[in-house]
């Protein structure tokens, strides 16, 4: 069986990431950086938040393998604040690899959220904690690790590939109510400012509207809607 623990070889800067996070303030942030990126980094549809919440944060990936899937407890051991928890379940709807504990233990280590291709359970007590996380399914049925006790095969911080995105350790990722995108770590000050100057741009296009401005007039001045 394989298990592989790595700790992440980079970390976003630090004003970058404040900068993400800051655009959780804005009307429907996950569009606008999806939009900085062309659409690229955007999950499948499928994969949404169980309650109405956004954050941002650095990826934590974890890799898990079809067929014996496990739970993925073995990612707090390198967890730390401000971390999302990103993992691909192999995009299985009938086996849960997250529940109630497991975001207990992560608000303890300061996780601000996960991404789940896959299933999670025990929504009812992750919606009491206030804990975020974004899945593709929820089902009671639980790993074999309770019974097995076996937490392999696992890896964690590798590249991997999550709702269709690749997802590589240290990478951006921002969740709201609308989806999750990701930004590569080596492209996120671009993408920033890119994801800035669309949102004062739209801003401003809707004080344009409250004034009345046509359609013909919003595009001759700001190219786009």
């Amino acid at each position: 069986m394989r298990k592989v623990i790595n700790q992440r070889d980079k970390q976003p800067n630090p004003e970058i990431l404040q900068g993400f996070k800051d655009l959780l303030k804005i009307f429907s942030p996950s569009c606008v950086v999806a939009d900085s990126q062309e659409r690229a980094g955007v999950m499948h549809s499928a994969i949404k938040p169980i309650t109405d919440v956004r954050f941002a944060g650095v990826a934590l990936t974890v890799k898990l393998y079809p067929g014996d899937l496990v739970d993925c407890l073995d990612a707090l051991k390198v967890a730390g604040e401000g971390d999302v928890i990103v993992v691909d379940a192999c995009g299985d709807t009938e086996t849960s690899i997250w529940g109630g504990l497991m975001a207990g233990l992560c608000q303890q280590k300061g996780v601000v959220g996960a991404v789940v291709d896959g299933a999670i359970r025990d929504t009812d007590e992750i919606k009491a904690l206030g804990f975020p996380i974004c899945t593709r399914a929820i089902v009671p049925r639980s790993t074999h690790s309770p019974y097995s006790g076996r937490m392999e095969p696992i890896e964690v911080n590798v590249p991997i590939t999550c709702g269709g995105v690749l997802v590589n350790p240290g990478d951006i990722v921002l969740a709201d109510e609308i989806g999750v995108v990701v930004v590569p770590q080596e492209e996120a000050g671009e993408v920033l400012e890119r994801a800035r100057e669309q949102a004062a741009n739209e801003e401003e296009t809707r004080k344009r509207i409250k004034e009345g401005k046509t359609v013909e007039e919003l595009l001759s001045e700001f190219g786009r809607l």
